[in-house]
């Protein structure tokens, strides 16, 4: 299922990031404790920015259809914040430690 809302789409994101961390706490080590850690502050700090660039454009355009991205600032935000959370090259500083963990 696809959204066309961003508002639907950030949710799903969220709720797919808090799955994956009760995948990786699973293990009672205390390297996964750190790396779920790790996991859920960065991939919060992209969801605040992908939600912040969202209702910038939101506020723009008056609407909040993902077709509908026309604001060049919320563009970038969007696109470091989703390249954030995928651990795309330059901002996955946090996928190695999370992975080790």
């Amino acid at each position: 299922a696809s959204s066309h809302h961003w508002l639907l789409a950030w949710a799903g994101l969220e709720l797919n990031m808090l799955s994956i961390l009760v995948v990786i706490m699973k293990p009672k080590h205390p390297r996964a404790a750190e790396a779920a850690i790790k996991y859920f502050l960065t991939q919060t700090i992209a969801s605040t920015m992908m939600l912040f660039s969202s209702t910038i454009n939101a506020i723009q355009t008056g609407q909040w259809n993902i077709s509908m991205m026309t604001d060049k600032y919320a563009c970038t935000m969007l696109l470091l914040a989703m390249t954030m959370k995928i651990g795309a090259a330059p901002i996955y500083f946090w996928l190695p430690e999370v992975m080790q963990g």
